[in-house]
């Protein structure tokens, strides 16, 4: 077994690397270098409404597009980012993984097409699939951390921003901009198709079409189903259950998604309106391991059999959407630039046991904000914004744990920067109101929340940049966590909400230390939240209808946490550019009140990865390794640690044309990989070594 590396000495390891490039070795850059990375120009239109760069932001931020997006595309948005830097997945099969931003998930994190909420069931329960995907997608951006004064107090953990381009903003180079890919994968047989298309009509006006599909079959793992540590915690017992050493394939994981998109724009020197209308389906199954996740055998034994009886569960999800967005660039008092998005949608799904239908989720609801840009005012810029949305959520069925409820929320926000060069000064403040209403309880609940934020960052010679950020957000419950009364099957929990459930408050404190431009790029942030009355899952050890109490808490906790990442080139010539690059994440999470872990924590993690780039190839190698979890809460077993590594190469056969073949590998050693975060950890592993295979062809 892998004797894994000290903590403190892996971070301590590449943060000397980082110290390596000190500003007395910046200096000796020449100041005619021009080398400087491309982020720091790189726009990260997600975090701010003024057009903040990247190595302005004092958050953590990423960004995913082109090659590097394509590498990406999964069968969900929980393992297409998860190599990102802060982030993980609630890991709930190939059909359903949520992301999670540093050790957050559920209700505290927004997951947003292009500005505007997915409008789904998604964070109700782990085994609700976003209804979004990345497959054609143009670019994802990720803020790490509290987004409240943006995007309202359910991004409290942070934001991912998929901007899909499904409403033209300009128009297309030469009259037509697309791109086409298929692609295939060996470990579930997965098959992809998607394409994408903007077209310049006759007059302002250009249209947008778009779709894809996905299939696959069962995925495979390595070794059984179930963990090693599960099985030595259940002792001689386990050899009773002829069910619990299933291996290799993982039955009733294959899934079918789709999506079109069709969208026209009237583009004009003012500026551009726009709207678009989206249809996305996607079925797939959920594995029956879940059922013995997390409380006793004989429970979980009693409920696979009954659901061996109901035949295997699935999820058939459905979703129609209309989006308007537009931008006026003309001046409007002491504004420059008014922008509108505007977000509707219908969705559905159905829980499938065997031939019936069992549970329906329903959402139907809309958000919209307008976001007012301020003139430049000397050094001072900003921006002013009203932001409102609607929910109503309703389950039907004998299995609905939670009630029939609408949820409605209005926020009014600015922002404000001061640039006093090489210092920069920025503060921002939202107010927001949200009522639940659940009128089959006679529940109705109003709360105001108050968010502030301030931080100031200095710029020094050779490209560094420091800066630390100050906020204080509040979150108000949601239905779930105020109403929830009923078996959860998904997560195998009695679940209990508290309907005296009060705002709960963060405290944080980020300091970021970044730099930008010669032979080194990089960036460090390290973080604390403390929270008064913060909400969570708590397993009380008391048993309802077979099944172990989730009681929806309050306690004080406090998260704190490391990012790091950094790449160099360590070669540069005519034929070739070769480059270094290496990342740690690490997250704490404590409940303050009993001085003990909070559930479902990441474990530290390290990566690094070897480029290569060749005039019509480029090539990657990288190696992940994830510590062992064995900081748990009441109930929650321990994690093991693993080190997958992951190789892919890209091909432009023709310099003249927008043509690129990619080979991936993933788990090239096939490791078993289990997620401290995912309440199936010790009955379902990740997928196995998978061959992947893509061609796209842009026009």
């Amino acid at each position: 077994m892998r004797k894994p590396t000290s903590r403190l000495g892996l971070v301590a390891i590449l943060m000397g690397g980082m110290a390596a490039a000190s500003p007395t070795l910046a200096q000796q850059v020449p100041a005619a270098d021009n080398s400087t990375h491309d982020r720091v120009e790189e726009i990260i239109v997600t975090a701010s409404p003024i057009g903040a760069k990247r190595f302005d932001i004092l958050q953590g931020t990423s960004s995913l597009s082109g090659e590097a997006l394509d590498r990406a595309q999964s069968t969900t948005l929980g393992e297409a980012l998860d190599r990102l830097p802060g982030l993980s997945q609630t890991g709930f099969g190939a059909g359903a993984s949520r992301p999670i931003i540093r050790g957050q998930g559920g209700d505290r994190i927004r997951v947003l097409s292009g500005g505007i909420g997915s409008i789904d069931a998604s964070t109700t329960s782990p085994d609700h699939a976003p209804a979004l995907d990345l497959a054609t997608a143009k670019r994802v951006e990720v803020v790490r951390g509290p987004a409240t004064l943006l995007y309202g107090n359910n991004a409290a953990g942070g934001v991912i921003n998929i901007l899909d381009g499904r409403i033209p903003v300009a128009e297309p180079k030469d009259g037509v901009d697309g791109f086409a890919r298929i692609g295939i994968g060996t470990n579930a047989n997965e098959r992809s198709l998607a394409a994408g298309v903007d077209a310049r009509l006759d007059g302002p006006f250009v249209l947008h079409l778009d779709g894809f599909y996905r299939q696959t079959g069962d995925y495979e793992v390595p070794g059984l189903l179930e963990s090693a540590i599960l099985r030595d915690a259940e002792g001689e017992e386990h050899g009773d259950h002829d069910e619990e050493e299933a291996e290799g394939r993982v039955a009733n994981s294959d899934l079918i998604q789709k999506g079109a998109t069709s969208g026209l724009s009237y583009i004009a020197d003012w500026g551009f309106f726009g709207a678009s209308a989206s249809r996305l389906e996607s079925n797939y199954g959920i594995s029956a391991g879940h059922s013995h996740a997390d409380h006793g055998h004989e429970e979980g034994e009693t409920h696979a059999e009954e659901e061996g009886e109901e035949g295997p569960v699935r999820i058939d999800l459905g979703q129609t959407r209309l989006d308007l967005m537009g931008e006026v660039n003309q001046p409007l008092g002491p504004f420059e630039t008014t922008r509108v998005r505007f977000g509707w949608a219908d969705y559905k799904h159905k829980e499938l046991e065997g031939s019936e239908t069992g549970t329906r989720f329903l959402n139907k609801g809309w958000e919209g904000r307008i976001e007012l840009v301020q003139r430049a005012l000397g050094n001072l810029s900003g921006a002013v914004g009203v932001q409102a949305n609607s929910r109503d959520f309703q389950a039907i069925g004998d299995e609905a744990f939670v009630p029939h409820s609408d949820t409605d929320q209005m926020g009014i926000f600015t922002l404000q920067r001061l640039d006093l060069a090489p210092f920069a000064v920025e503060g921002g403040v939202r107010l927001e109101r949200q009522n639940v209403q659940a009128s089959s309880v006679d529940f109705d609940r109003d709360f105001t929340t108050v968010s502030v934020s301030a931080g100031a960052s200095r710029q020094w010679g050779g490209g560094w940049m420091t800066g630390v950020s100050l906020s204080r957000t509040e979150r108000a419950p949601n239905a779930e966590e105020l109403l929830s009364d009923g078996a959860h099957l998904a997560t195998s929990t009695y679940e209990r909400g508290d309907s005296t459930l009060g705002k709960e408050t963060g405290l944080g404190v980020e300091a970021t230390l970044k730099k930008s431009g010669g032979p080194v790029n990089g960036s460090v942030n390290l973080f604390v939240i403390d929270y008064d009355q913060y909400i969570y899952e708590r397993l009380t050890g008391a048993e309802e209808d077979g099944l172990p109490v989730a009681q929806f808490s309050a306690t004080d906790a406090r998260f704190w946490g490391i990012e790091l990442e950094a790449e160099t080139t360590v070669l540069r010539n005519d034929q070739v550019t070769v480059t270094l690059d290496g990342g740690v994440d690490y997250v704490r999470a404590t409940d303050r009140d009993a001085n003990t872990p909070l559930p479902r924590i990441p474990a530290l993690s390290a990566r690094a990865g070897l480029g290569l780039e060749l005039a019509t190839v480029a090539a990657r190698f990288e190696g992940v390794w994830t510590d062992k979890q064995k900081r748990t809460a009441a109930l929650e077993l321990p994690t093991d640690s693993s080190l997958v590594f992951n190789a892919s190469m890209d091909w432009h056969p023709f310099a003249d044309q927008d043509i690129t073949l990619l080979l991936e590998l993933r788990n090239l050693t096939n490791e078993e990989v289990r997620l401290a975060t995912s309440f199936l950890k010790d009955v379902l592993p990740q997928p196995g070594r998978d061959f992947r295979l893509s061609l796209r062809a842009g026009f």
